[in-house]
């Protein structure tokens, strides 16, 4: 083996390259090995490039804002929680700003900020980066990482080796799943991985003449006999089903339950109940008993879904309003407190935000990510089967477990 290191980190996302920082802050000579031409491409589109870099919120917040083993966190997030992520970055010279929901940005809205910020980091506190190296390889003894090796053909010894690599999500930016055939190979188990804060395709034929329309202050509806859940926020309509905030957060909190199982209604008027609901229409029905249907319709409801709303009753868009029978009225109520949807598969895991699944955390150890399974092999970021819902948590996730490796990393090289 030509290159010898204490510490090689595989990919230069924000765990990794907060791994290799911490690693080399330790004293440990640290190599970072990272398939693209550039560091970050994955952080470069999140937020929609502006770059949610955590939630400043308190710690009961955030472990109920984490979908899926939020208690193996405990460790990592008490030393490196969202408040020293803010300072972290601020003392970088990223000015932050908090937007809704303590969602926190840089104030430029440029996630390339944030991804400079962290390269620079890396490569001032002696961090060797070298971009355009795949790996395709480890290499162990007795279950003990002696190094990796490339498809290039070099090899590069090291004590420690944390995989960094990401989940499967936006395979463009190098998260392909190269990281878990570096897992199983060293003997880990993986949790299936499936797309989380992603769209959801729908059954009904009508939802892609609603594409592109956005409902704001709406609640979504969606249980069974074991999950429950209702969320009032903002979704969308698209071509095959649904998208938008609402539907993003529901994709996160479900577990292993099949969507087509599932009942799922939109209540488009959740301030009221039905009765109150009922008295409103009648109210307008009687100041207004002129105009069609259509026109009372679109009063209620965006234009589309007026439209829509009355196809699916039944009730002519030319009727007068002063015709509409108690029972049509009843059947109005009821459908916009219950409008129903059927949900039928997630999109493709190429277009989600986040990997669901992973290697297992009863193999690696909380405090340090370094597996049970293979001395000096560490894992950070979203190749553990760890994610949370949409809001900053899962960058925030990242970083702090890239913390733990890195430091974890320095310590077993030393030893």
């Amino acid at each position: 083996m030509s290159d010898r290191y204490d510490v090689i980190v595989i990919g230069a996302g924000a765990s990794g390259m907060m791994a290799a920082a911490e690693a080399a802050l330790c004293g440990a000579k640290t190599l970072v090995l990272e398939r693209n031409e550039k560091p970050g491409r994955k952080i470069a589109i999140t937020g929609k490039g502006r770059c949610n870099i955590t939630n400043d919120c308190d710690s009961d917040t955030f472990f109920g804002s984490v979908s899926r083993n939020p208690r193996f966190l405990y460790s990592a997030y008490s030393r490196f929680n969202s408040q020293d992520t803010i300072a972290f970055f601020e003392n970088l010279g990223v000015p932050l700003k908090r937007e809704r929901g303590n969602r926190v940005f840089p104030v430029s809205d440029k996630a390339f900020d944030i991804v400079d910020a962290l390269k620079k980091n890396m490569l001032d506190n002696g961090v060797r980066f070298r971009p355009d190296e795949r790996v395709n390889e480890l290499l162990i003894e007795n279950n003990r990482i002696k190094g990796v090796k490339t498809q290039s053909g070099k090899s590069f010894e090291a004590a420690s080796v944390v995989v960094a690599c990401g989940g499967i999500s936006y395979p463009t930016t190098g998260s392909d799943g190269d990281g878990y055939e570096l897992a199983v190979s060293a003997g880990h188990t993986l949790k299936s991985p499936r797309p989380s804060l992603c769209g959801i395709d729908t059954s009904d034929d009508w939802t892609g003449e609603l594409a592109g329309l956005s409902l704001k202050n709406v609640t979504l509806c969606v249980q069974n006999r074991k999950f429950h859940y209702r969320e009032m926020g903002e979704m969308l309509f698209t071509h095959s089903g649904i998208s938008g905030p609402l539907v993003l957060t529901l994709t996160s909190c479900l577990q292993d339950e099949q969507l087509e199982m599932l009942s799922c209604s939109i209540d488009l008027k959740p301030a009221l109940d039905e009765e109150k609901l009922d008295r409103s229409i009648l109210r307008r029905i009687e100041t207004n008993q002129r105009i069609q249907m259509s026109t009372f319709a679109a009063s209620l409801l965006p234009s589309r879904m007026a439209d829509l709303t009355l196809k699916i009753l039944g009730i002519p868009g030319d009727k007068n309003v002063s015709q509409l029978k108690k029972e049509e009225r009843s059947s109005l109520v009821k459908l916009l407190k219950g409008f129903p949807i059927h949900l039928k598969s997630f999109r493709p895991i190429e277009e989600a935000i986040v990997t669901r699944g992973g290697v297992l955390v009863k193999e690696i150890d909380p405090a340090t990510m370094e597996s049970k399974i293979c001395e000096g092999l560490f894992f950070a970021g979203e190749i553990i089967d760890v994610d949370a819902k949409t809001g900053g948590f899962n960058l925030q996730i990242a970083l702090c477990t890239g913390k733990a490796a890195g430091e974890g990393a320095a310590l077993r090289a030393k030893s």
